[in-house]
This record gives C-alpha cells, structure tokens and sequence, in this order.
C-alpha cells in the first residue's frame, strides 16, 4: 500500500503478472518505478476504512511491549528499556507495524466484504496515525475490467503458402556453403571476370535532389554521411551484385580505380539507399578466388551427424521449411492479435501496462549490457523518456493478453503439467541451472507462475490460429 503523503511501506497486493520474464538482472541499473503510479479512472475503486482510538491504542502499546523485550540500548539492562525511550527511538518503526496491523487487516477485510479483486497496489489518502486518537483512511485501488470477447471466432485469419520454394532452399544452402568457403588470392595479372570476387574499397556519396555551385564546384546542399567500406568481396555476376558494380568492375584489374554512379530502386532492402543515386569512388585491391568443399558424405559429417550429402540436403530443407512456416504463423496470429485489439475495447489497469513497460525496459538494459554497454553509461539513459517510448507497445501487450486469457476461459483451454515441465527442463539446459533448483526459486518468486501463464496465452493464440485459419 502507498499513502500518498508518506509511504505505509506495507506488502502490496500481488496484481496479476503480464510478462513471462526471468529477472536474472545481468547489470546494475538505476531505474526508479513511480512512487505512486496513476491509476486508470474507469477501472479505480475506493474504501474507507475507520478504527477506533482505544483500538488505535492498543495496538500501539502491544508494538512498544515487544520492542521493549527486544531493544538493545546501552545502559539498559535487556527487557528494561523505558517506554518512552522505545517510543521516540523506534517512532518509525512502530508506526509502521501499527499499520501492518490495523490497515492490511482491515483493508482486506472490507474488500471481501464488498467482493472487490484489486489489481494494483492500494494507495492510502488522507490517512492519519496517532496514539489515542481514531485511524480513518480512504484505499484507492484498480479492478480488473470485464471483458467481452463475443464475436472472437469471426474474425478471419488467411493462411499464408508456408512450402518453401527452390529459390528460397537455393539461398539456404548458398549460406551453408558459403560459410564453410575458402577465399584464395589470384596471383595472375589479368582482369576481372564473371565468376571471380573483387576485393574494394570504396567511398559512397549520396546525391542531393538539392545542390549548389561553389568555387570547388557542385555540392550538395545537405550533408549525408557517406557511405563507406574496406576489404569488402563482390562477386562479379553474381545474381546478388547489383548490375552497376558488375559492369564497372568486370574487366578492371587490381590497383585499377574506378568511378561509377548507382541508382538503387525504391523498394531496395536498405532503406537509407532506396529511391537515391550514390555517386561511388572505387579501388580494387585484388581479385580473389573462392573454393567451395565437395557436397559429399565428408563434408555433411562435418556439418552434423549425417551420413551422406543427400542425407543433409533433406534435414536442411526440413528445417528450412519449418522455420519458413512458423515465421509465417507467427505473421498471421500477429496479424489475428492485432485485429482482437481494434475489435474489442476496454479499460486497462495501469498497474499491469507499468508492469509491462518495466519488463521491456529490464530486457533492453540487459540486451545493452550483453553488447557491452558499461553501467555508468546506462545510468546516464533518460529513463523518463524510455518509459514514455515502450508505453503504446505495452499497452498493446497487457491488452492481447487479457483478452488471451479471457478466450481461454471460453475455450477451455488449459496447460497440462508435461508441458510446464518440457518448458522448465528447457529453460534448466539454457541457463544451466538445475532442475529442481529453478523450479523451487521460479515457484517462491512467482515465475512459475507466470510462466504458466504465458504458456497458457501461447497456447490459446496457436488454438485460435487452427481455428480461425482459413
């Protein structure tokens, strides 16, 4: 609970968890939660709660007797500390165990009185504490929304063709094999042909649609940043080479300098090139021969335990497949979800998007850290602003997964306990934890939990994908 003059500091009520998070903090970061988060009007609830002054007394004289047998002071014999003494050196503390006692008592009391479920933390107003006199406070708090997920099953989901084309598995293994290329140097002077690899360096400038004349000649009127690279290897014909670098470098030999323009097409991968011409300054600095291991049993050993090439082609296309089908599911329930967010609206506890936003955030800051960003520099962050950034991405997720849960209950769905030990035996070989280790600390934590949880809501949107696909 949190008062909104100083802070009761009691153990707040456990709101229901939206992210399958393991709080393994790799870093030591310095983000603050809000001291009392706002609460969403629609779904807050108010109680108030009145306590009697002899009741009031009372408690405070049964805090003061037992710190007055535990106390140690100097000069007091133990057991023997002076009342008064106990209660301008422990003034805090008693007080605080003075509230534990009547407010959490009482507040849960007059919630289930009136069969209110908070979601959030409770925060006290108004609230006064003294000796002798009567405690009156007001709890203000979040209730979970009803949720009306009539009509779910109308929504339409298109299956996307998931059988991978021969250009799709060409390109799976030309990654396979390239990986495993050797890349020799040609000694020969002659020039580049089809087939060979240049090895450049090059300067890219970005024309500006906007230019102007100067004594130095023509220059653009903004400054990009060009476009720069070192020991970079183009196949020359290659069907991945755009056709501007293959006609300036095919037949050019090494030491050969060469200057070119590209135009790159709208929808080209790189977005800060698509649509632009690039005015380019090239060197080749030699011609290099790539060699490629012979596609035999030899070779497929070494890539895994398979006896022979074919043997290997099959399970690469296998997963190929398989990875291509489930990024394509993955695509239609994003889709399906998204259209479950647009079809059904409600009011959403603020607790659980705070909630959200500071899972997201944990997981960035340890993303940060892996990639080697030092603790000092995280805490220079404006957390504020980050907060504020992940707000509607985590609006979006506590919302699908309310609603998940909400179709759960319609469809039945439920998780068996061989599925929740498949994923803690999964999780136990990831972070080399044993078993029964991370299952006693995920089960005192509450991970267990919410891990049941997330599995539950994944397996709902795989129920509905089935369902709804058509």
């Amino acid at each position: 609970m949190t008062e909104t003059n100083e802070t009761a500091e009691l153990q707040p009520e456990v709101a229901t968890t939206h992210e399958h998070e393991h709080h393994d903090h790799a870093h030591d970061h310095e983000h603050t939660h809000q001291h009392a988060p706002a609460l969403n009007p629609e779904l807050t609830r108010e109680i108030e709660v009145e306590v009697g002054a002899d009741e009031v007394s009372k408690s405070f004289k049964t805090v003061v007797k037992r710190y007055q047998k535990l106390a140690r002071i100097p000069g007091f014999r133990a057991g023997k500390v002076p009342e008064t003494l106990v209660r301008s050196k422990f003034a805090k503390e008693v007080r605080q165990e003075v509230l534990e006692s009547l407010v959490s008592e009482r507040f849960r009391k007059a919630i289930d009185e009136q069969k209110l479920r908070p979601v959030s933390e409770p925060q006290l107003l108004d609230l006064q504490l003294f000796d002798g006199q009567p405690l009156k406070f007001k709890a203000a708090f979040e209730v979970a929304p009803e949720i009306d997920v009539a009509g779910y099953d109308s929504v339409s989901v298109t299956k996307s063709e998931a059988a991978l084309t021969d250009e799709e598995y060409a390109a799976e293994l030309a990654r396979v094999l390239d990986s495993h290329a050797t890349v020799e140097p040609v000694e020969e002077d002659r020039p580049l042909v089809d087939g060979d690899w240049a090895e450049i360096q090059f300067r890219g400038d970005i024309k500006d649609l906007a230019q102007t004349v100067t004594e130095d000649g023509v220059q653009n009127a903004s400054t990009n940043e060009p476009i720069t690279g070192e020991n970079v290897l183009i196949e020359i014909g290659g069907k991945n080479t755009l056709a501007a670098f293959n006609e300036a470098l095919r037949g050019a030999k090494a030491g050969q300098e060469l200057k070119f323009e590209v135009d790159y097409p709208a929808d080209f991968g790189e977005r800060r090139l698509a649509g632009q011409t690039v005015s380019y300054d090239v060197t080749v600095k030699g011609i290099k021969h790539k060699s490629f291991p012979e596609r035999d049993a030899e070779f497929a050993k070494q890539l895994g335990n398979y006896e022979s090439w074919d043997e290997f082609e099959t399970k690469l296309r296998e997963h190929a497949s398989d990875r291509k089908k489930s990024a394509l599911e993955n695509a239609a329930k994003d889709k399906m979800l998204g259209e479950f967010i647009e079809k059904f609206q409600f009011p959403v506890p603020e607790a659980f998007v705070q909630q959200q936003i500071e899972a997201r955030l944990d997981r960035g800051l340890r993303a940060l850290a892996q990639q080697g960003m030092k603790v000092e520099d995280m805490r220079k962050l404006d957390f504020q602003q980050l907060r504020a950034s992940q707000r509607d991405l985590a609006l979006n997720e506590v919302k699908v997964s309310m609603i998940l849960d909400r179709i759960a209950e319609v469809e039945g769905v439920t998780l068996s306990e061989e599925d929740l030990e498949r994923e803690l035996l999964l999780l136990s070989i990831q972070s080399r934890e044993p078993l029964e280790t991370l299952r006693d600390r995920l089960s005192n934590d509450g991970g267990l939990d919410r891990i049941r949880e997330q599995m539950r809501r994944e397996k709902t949107g795989s129920v509905l994908y089935e369902k709804l696909a058509s």
